[in-house]
């Protein structure tokens, strides 16, 4: 039986456990809360995150980093994306020789502007571990798209995008996650993945702020694409695969998001649109809204590569520079027009 390890006892990161576990995995879940970590394995449920909902008997819980990490065959980090580098060092000595490193979280790092991915083989470099044979990260790989927590923790049918630089590694990760309700595809485009969920939380921001607002279908769709258009124009200076923001990492994740009411981000941006201040809206926002810091370190990164991304930076200034969102919405219709290519 494969054995996984999960840093994370939030709501996505109990999901992917009861994933892993119904597809044959035993997983063990780190949390460092040794109260919530007691519960879950007394109950076999996490009230904090999914109540209601019941872990498989192969999902067991612990606030040994040590213990969680021991023998794993992959080992699934789904912390929020700004706390990543701090905890990974320190789980990196713990992790077993040869383990793949999954990121499921899709933020940029402040600071750095670097993607999760890059942050781990940064991290584990320094251990020596989770790297390919060449020793350029093929161990890490990335699980993203359109994957409401929610929906599959209730087995509701759902398709995910693998992503890692060595095909074989995701055709591992692939088996090990795939259930009759969770279909997961392989990429090699690591860029264009993380690039698409990391974006498509700030485009959710947005469409929660318009629909806070009070506007319209059109301009609700007008927000997607265009944000897409942004996300596409990031990739593909970074270099990722154009096809991948036509597929699940990127239109289907952005749909979900800017959608759905059970997306954190669209929530966000929703109260924000209604007039609630940020201090108010974290205030009322039990779990982390990854958009919210990451549309600084993805408006940073863009500019760092001459890459203009207008709905990103309106973003930016409702949410961090005070702007009242009607001021913002029509600095940013009163932009010079051009063709829709650019």
């Amino acid at each position: 039986m494969t054995r996984c390890a999960v840093f994370g006892t939030g709501s996505w990161g109990t999901a992917f456990s009861m994933v892993l576990a119904d597809a044959g995995c035993r997983v063990t879940m780190w949390g460092r809360r040794a109260a919530l970590v007691d519960t879950l394995n007394a109950t076999r449920e996490n009230p904090d995150y999914l109540p209601g909902v019941r872990l498989p008997d192969a999902v067991t819980a612990t606030a040994d980093a040590a213990e969680a990490a021991r023998d794993a065959e992959f080992t699934v980090l789904a912390v929020p994306s700004q706390t990543l580098r701090g905890n990974l060092e320190r789980w990196a000595p713990l992790l077993a020789p040869g383990t793949v490193l999954v990121s499921l979280m899709k933020g940029v790092e402040l600071g750095t502007a670097k993607r999760m991915s890059e942050v781990i083989e940064e991290v584990a470099a320094k251990e020596g571990t989770a790297a390919g044979p060449d020793g350029t990260g093929g161990r890490v790989a990335v699980l993203t798209g359109p994957n409401l927590a929610r929906e599959i923790a209730a087995r509701q049918p759902a398709a995910a995008v693998v992503a890692c630089a060595d095909e074989e590694v995701a055709r591992r990760l692939q088996t090990a996650c795939h259930t009759p309700y969770f279909r997961p595809y392989t990429n090699t485009d690591v860029v264009g993945c993380e690039l698409g969920g990391a974006v498509k939380n700030v485009i959710g921001l947005a469409v929660g702020i318009a629909d806070g607002m009070g506007l319209g279908d059109n301009a609700k769709a007008s927000l997607i694409t265009r944000g897409l258009a942004e996300t596409a124009r990031l990739g593909s200076v970074l270099g990722a695969d154009p096809r991948t923001f036509a597929g699940l990492a990127g239109m289907g994740d952005l749909v979900a998001t800017c959608s759905s009411p059970l997306s954190r981000n669209h929530t966000f941006g929703t109260n924000l649109g209604r007039g609630m201040t940020l201090a108010e809206t974290i205030a009322a926002t039990k779990q982390t809204a990854e958009g919210v810091k990451s549309c600084e370190s993805v408006l940073d990164l863009a500019r760092r590569h001459a890459v203009d991304m207008p709905i990103t930076e309106t973003v930016v200034s409702i949410v961090h520079d005070g702007k009242p969102p009607l001021v913002a919405l029509k600095e940013l219709m009163s932009r010079s027009a051009k063709a829709e290519g650019h």
